[in-house]
């Protein structure tokens, strides 16, 4: 357990603190009215859920295991649908393999799902051909739509997050203990993955290796291993909306401290790591495990104080820290971050976002349809992919995961890859409401050339 904070901690102590990112509710009193139904509604997960995969991210830190962290950029309710939900979990479990094939350690597998339903802005407004409007914050708060109705942040939408996440995670359980993860059929988690590319032979080969050792090893034994026929799957979700986080922190029995059973993994945002502001205060009193998103603007000393504040016990498996630099300055940046953990001494589960560093804007065309779009170029994420496996080995530390926005559908938002995606193909099937994700050719590719390198 964590050690309590020094000030007189509560769920609600935040309150105090100078907040960022909040949306500007017009109703408090219709806000209030919607936090205490969401108060009372059953808790989307368990504090068992949540020390188990504490335990497991201390053994990422410590080089035993692997994280694989990843999903949508921000969840929309129409997609709370069999198909995306599906897609999406098949593309964890082919990635999960490769890494396990290459690197020979368990991979623990968290979904940005279940719970994502709300975006940091820039800007507060959002301003079109002269008209300016709130800006779209996710689904939880307002929609994307340009309309003075869409954009204006209603409280009713926390209530349908809440339940669509209950429903996406009553839907992946089910599919769990149905056998969908079972290792001894890894062919049934096969998207459409293309034919002409030079790594779907490689694929193929790894899965009938895999499939090989484990009919040989039950073969040998005698019995057949039905703890490959169920794999974990764990949530997170970026903590954002403070009021919703409070009304889904709870004691429960036979358990000290208070947890947030709303996700198995909240992280800080870039935005909102303000050491004496509301995030980290809420943050500093939960026992969930805590991820800390690592901006280019952060310095060495900042982060220290960070995760001095995050977890004065220096309880392992606490702290992971996701560094998202861009390619063109993790060589410069990252290692001196290191330096400064290493010198504290803390303990922290180092892993690489390899996306929002490299984010760019571009005029995107196709037939008559011209547009302006964010999108991110696959040989700029997977530089700072291999660089940051190089400046941990470098330095002697582990980088102990990965951290991806992608999909499972056959979207054109990043460019570059197998299938050589250009500016020109990017409004084909540009679908994303916030940020640009890895479609399932590219996630998975990705995760085979990861795979060389680990």
């Amino acid at each position: 357990m964590s050690e309590a904070p020094s000030n007189a901690w509560t769920p609600g102590s935040w309150r105090t603190f100078p907040v960022r990112q909040q949306p500007p509710w017009p109703s408090r009193d219709a806000l209030a009215t919607v936090l205490r139904q969401v108060a009372a509604l059953p808790p989307l997960v368990t504090s068992s859920e949540i020390a188990a995969l504490k335990a497991q991210l201390a053994d990422a830190a410590s080089g035993s295991r692997f994280l694989l962290h990843g999903g949508d950029c921000a969840e929309s309710f129409d997609q709370c649908c069999a198909s995306p939900i599906t897609n999406q979990l098949k593309i964890l479990l082919q990635m999960s393999l490769v890494l396990t094939h290459a690197s020979r350690r368990r991979v623990i597998r968290v979904g940005r799902f279940a719970g994502q339903y709300a975006k940091p802005r820039s800007d507060e407004v959002e301003t079109r051909e002269g008209q300016s409007l709130p800006s779209y914050r996710g689904d939880n708060v307002n929609r994307p739509e340009f309309t003075l109705e869409a954009r204006t942040p209603d409280p009713s939408l926390l209530l349908r997050g809440y339940e669509r996440s209950a429903l996406t995670l009553n839907f992946i359980r089910a599919l769990v203990d149905g056998g969908f993860a079972d290792l001894h059929h890894p062919e049934q988690w096969n998207l459409d993955w293309v034919a002409h590319s030079p790594l779907a032979a490689e694929y193929t080969r790894m899965v009938d290796a895999i499939g090989q050792g484990l009919q040989f090893m039950e073969t040998l034994a005698g019995v057949r291993v039905h703890q490959m026929q169920r794999v974990d799957f764990y949530t997170s979700h970026e903590c954002l909306l403070l009021d919703l986080e409070e009304a889904q922190t709870r004691q429960v029995p036979r358990r000290e401290g208070w947890w947030n059973l709303s996700t198995h993994f909240p992280w800080l945002g870039a935005r909102t790591a303000k050491l004496a502001e509301a995030h980290v205060e809420y943050l500093s009193g939960i026992e969930n495990p805590i991820g800390i998103k690592l901006s280019p603007t952060m310095d060495a000393t900042e982060l220290v104080a960070l995760v001095h504040r995050l977890n004065p016990a220096d309880e392992p498996g606490r702290i992971t820290v996701i560094h998202r630099l861009g390619a063109h300055q993790v060589g410069s940046l990252l290692p001196r971050l290191i330096d400064a953990v290493e010198q504290a001494k803390l303990r922290v589960l180092w892993v690489c976002d390899p996306m929002h560093g490299n984010t760019e804007t571009v005029t995107a065309s196709t037939g008559s349809t011209l547009g302006r779009v964010k999108t991110r170029k696959f040989a700029h994420i997977l530089a700072e992919l291999e660089q940051a496996f190089e400046i941990h080995r470098s330095k002697g530390t582990v980088l102990g995961g990965v951290h991806f926005e992608l999909t499972g559908e056959n979207v054109t938002e990043c460019t570059g890859g197998a299938r050589g995606l250009g500016d020109g193909d990017l409004l084909r099937a540009y679908r994303t409401a916030v940020d640009p994700r890895l479609n399932y050719e590219q996630a998975l590719e990705m995760a085979l050339l990861v795979a060389r390198r680990m």
